[in-house]
C-alpha cells in the first residue's frame, strides 16, 4: 500500500510524527512524506526532533500571505506531486489549509484520503475560523475518518458518515508527548525556571499563548489587560511566561502591554521540546490554540481557554478545560481561583484524561490496512 503523507505546519507534524513512524515500519506500506511547509521554521524543528526527512518538501511559506495565496499555491504546486506520486492513500491531520487544499486535490484525482483527527466542531463557521469549515470540507471528502474521541464519532453520524468509515483512535498528540516528554529538560527552559524561582517551588508558573484571527484587536488587548492585572496583583506568588506568535499583529499588541513587568516573561516562538517542558512545569495554562488544550489535558493541568467556543468539549465535560473567551473579570477570577487553591489543583490531577491511551498512531495504520477487505464487502457507490 502506497501511502502518502501531507501536512504544513508545526502542529501538524507533532501529530503526524507518530503515524509516520508506525507507517514506515510497517511491511506492508510504502510510507512517503510531502511537507507544503506553510509554516517553515517551527515546521522544521519538529521534522529534526522525529528524525523525519520529508521526500517531498514544497516551501510556500511567504511572507504575510492570504488564505487565498496559500490556497492557490497549494493548489498549483501540490496537484502536480499527487499525479507523480500516485498513491493508494493521503493522510491529512486537522484542519489547516494545506488539509483543505489537499483533500480538494485528491477529490479531484479520485485518491483516497484519510482523516486524522476527524470529526471536531464547534458549530460556528467563524470559530476558529478558518479551521472549522477547513475540517468540514475535509471531513466531506475523507473517505476514512480517524475520530480521536467518541464525541466526535458522534458528529460524523450526524454529518450522514457511514459508522464503518469512522475508527475511534484516540488522539495521535498523547503518542507525541509521551516521546517528548521523556527527553530532558531543554537548558534555555531549565535557567528560566531557575531564575523565577519554579523550580525551586517558590513561585507558580502560569504558560499562556494567544494568537488566534478571532483574537486579533480588542479581544487580545482584553486578555492581555487580565494577564497584566494578574501579574500586579499574585505576582509575589507566580510567574507569567507567554511566547509571542511571529504574527505582527499579536506582537504589536502583546508587547507595549506586557513588555517590562518583573513577573511577566516574554519569549519568542519556542521549539516543541520547550513548549512542552513549560507546560509540565505549569500551574496554570491560559490559551487559544487547540493543540495546547490537549497537552495541557495529558498532563492534568487546568487551563483557561481564551476563546468563546471550543471543538474539545470533551476537556470541558472532564474538569480540565474552562472557557473564559476574552472576558477580563473572568480570567482574571479563574486564575486567581486555581493558584489560591491547592485542593482545587490537587482535583485536577485526578481527572481521566479523554483523549487516549498513547496508541492512537497505531491503530491507525492497523485500520488503514484493514479497510480494504472493509470497503469490498460494502457497496456504497465509490469509485476511486
Amino acid at each position: 500500500m502506497r501511502v502518502l503523507t501531507i501536512f504544513g505546519t508545526r502542529p501538524e507534524a507533532v501529530k503526524m510524527a507518530p503515524v509516520i513512524q508506525q507507517l514506515q515500519i510497517n511491511a506492508e506500506i510504502e510510507s512517503r512524506v510531502c511537507v507544503t511547509a506553510q509554516h517553515r521554521e517551527m515546521l522544521d524543528q519538529v521534522l529534526s526532533l522525529f528524525n523525519i526527512t520529508p521526500d517531498i518538501d514544497l516551501n510556500l511559506m511567504r511572507p504575510n500571505q492570504s488564505l487565498a495565496d496559500l490556497t492557490a499555491r497549494i493548489m498549483m504546486d501540490l496537484n502536480p506531486i499527487l499525479m507523480q506520486e500516485k498513491p493508494d492513500w493521503v493522510l491529512v491531520q486537522g484542519d489547516t489549509t494545506t488539509v483543505m487544499t489537499t483533500a480538494l486535490l485528491c477529490y479531484y484525482q479520485k485518491i483516497k484520503v484519510g482523516h486524522v483527527e476527524a470529526g471536531l466542531r464547534t458549530f460556528n463557521k467563524w470559530q476558529p475560523f478558518p479551521e472549522e469549515i477547513n475540517r468540514k470540507i475535509a471531513g466531506i471528502v475523507a473517505d476514512l475518518h480517524f475520530a480521536p474521541t467518541e464525541l466526535s464519532r458522534d458528529n460524523l453520524l450526524k454529518e450522514g458518515i457511514p459508522d464503518w468509515r469512522i475508527c475511534v483512535t484516540g488522539n495521535t498528540v498523547i503518542d507525541a508527548l509521551n516521546q517528548i516528554a521523556k527527553l530532558p529538560i531543554p537548558e534555555s527552559i531549565q535557567t528560566l525556571l531557575s531564575e523565577k524561582r519554579i523550580l525551586q517551588g517558590e513561585k507558580q508558573l502560569v504558560v499562556i499563548t494567544a494568537h488566534r484571527r478571532e483574537n486579533f484587536g480588542q479581544p487580545l488587548e482584553n486578555i492581555c489587560q487580565a494577564i497584566r492585572q494578574l501579574a500586579d496583583t499574585l505576582g509575589h506568588q507566580a510567574h507569567f511566561v507567554y511566547p509571542v506568535h511571529l504574527n505582527p499583529r499579536v506582537q504589536e499588541t502583546v508587547y507595549p502591554l506586557l513588555g517590562n513587568h518583573p513577573a511577566i516573561t516574554l519569549l519568542g516562538p519556542v521549539t516543541y521540546t520547550e513548549m512542552v517542558a513549560l507546560e509540565k512545569h505549569a500551574t496554570l495554562m491560559l490559551t487559544d490554540s487547540g493543540g495546547i488544550q490537549e497537552e495541557s489535558t495529558a498532563f492534568a493541568i487546568p487551563t483557561l481557554v481564551l476563546r468563546h467556543k471550543t471543538e474539545r468539549p470533551e476537556g470541558v465535560s472532564a474538569g480540565f478545560l474552562h472557557l473564559v473567551g476574552d472576558d477580563k473579570a473572568l480570567i482574571v477570577q479563574k486564575t486567581t481561583e486555581f493558584l489560591s487553591n491547592p485542593d482545587l489543583l490537587k482535583r485536577v490531577k485526578s481527572l481521566q484524561n479523554p483523549y487516549g491511551d498513547g496508541k492512537a498512531a497505531q491503530h491507525i495504520v492497523d485500520s488503514l490496512l484493514k479497510f480494504k477487505d472493509l470497503e469490498a464487502s460494502m457497496d456504497d457507490g465509490f469509485s476511486g
